[in-house]
C-alpha cells in the first residue's frame, strides 16, 4: 500500500511539473525528481505512457496528453513544435536556479506608456527580480532591442534592488555579445552545454 501510494504521488509530481513547465525532457524530468539512472528514469515514465505524449530530440521529451491535462487540470494543449527547444533551455535555468516556487514564464514587465516587454522567465530571490532569456535562434538584433528595453526598464523603474538577468544561449561568440549589451548590469551568461 505505502509502495503505490508513494508511486502515485511521484506521478503527480511529474504531471504538475510538465503542467508547469510544459515540455521536460527525460535527463531534466531525472534531475527535478530525483529519478536515479536512466534506465529507472526509464521505467518511472514508461509506466506514466497513459498520460504522456513523447517526441525525440536528442532524447525523449515529454508533454501532457488530454488524460494528463485531466489529472492535473491544465488547459493548455500542446502539440509537437520546433520551439520544444527553447522550453528545454528555459528549464536548465529553473533547474540550475533550484526549482523556485515564484518561477513564472512569458511574463509581460510594463511602464504604463513607456515600455513594454516580455521576458521568458521570471522569479524573485532575496527581494531581486532574476529575469531569465532564452536565446537559441532568434537574431542578436533582437537581443539587442531586448537589451534596449530592459536598460530602459531598470533606469524608469522603481526596483529595491537592481534585477539580474540570467540567460542561456548556444555559443561562447554569443554570450560574449550578450555581456557586451548588458555591461554594467548584473547579467550571467550559461551556454547550453555547461548545464546539461
Amino acid at each position: 500500500m505505502q509502495k503505490s501510494s508513494t508511486k502515485q504521488i511521484r506521478q503527480e509530481n511529474i504531471l504538475l511539473s510538465l503542467k508547469k513547465l510544459h515540455y521536460l525532457s527525460r535527463s531534466q524530468l531525472q534531475r527535478i525528481h530525483r529519478l536515479g539512472g536512466v534506465r529507472n528514469a526509464n521505467k518511472v515514465l514508461s509506466e506514466m505512457a497513459e498520460y504522456l505524449h513523447t517526441t525525440r530530440l536528442q532524447e525523449n521529451v515529454y508533454y501532457l496528453n488530454a488524460t494528463g491535462r485531466d489529472r492535473v487540470g491544465s488547459t493548455k494543449v500542446l502539440k509537437k513544435t520546433n520551439q520544444i527547444e527553447h522550453y528545454l533551455m528555459r528549464n536548465e535555468l529553473y533547474i540550475l536556479n533550484g526549482c523556485p516556487s515564484s518561477w513564472k514564464q512569458e511574463i509581460k514587465l510594463t511602464i504604463k506608456g513607456q515600455i513594454t516587454i516580455v521576458a521568458d522567465a521570471l522569479f524573485i530571490r532575496e527581494k531581486t527580480y532574476n529575469i531569465c532569456e532564452v536565446d537559441n535562434t532568434q537574431k542578436m538584433s533582437v537581443n539587442r532591442e531586448k537589451a534596449k528595453k530592459y536598460r530602459r526598464l531598470v533606469e524608469i523603474a522603481n526596483f529595491e534592488k537592481q534585477p539580474k538577468f540570467i540567460w542561456i544561449t548556444t555559443t561562447e561568440y554569443r554570450r560574449k555579445q550578450l555581456l557586451a549589451l548588458f555591461e554594467g548590469m548584473q547579467i550571467e551568461v550559461f551556454l547550453t552545454d555547461e548545464l546539461k
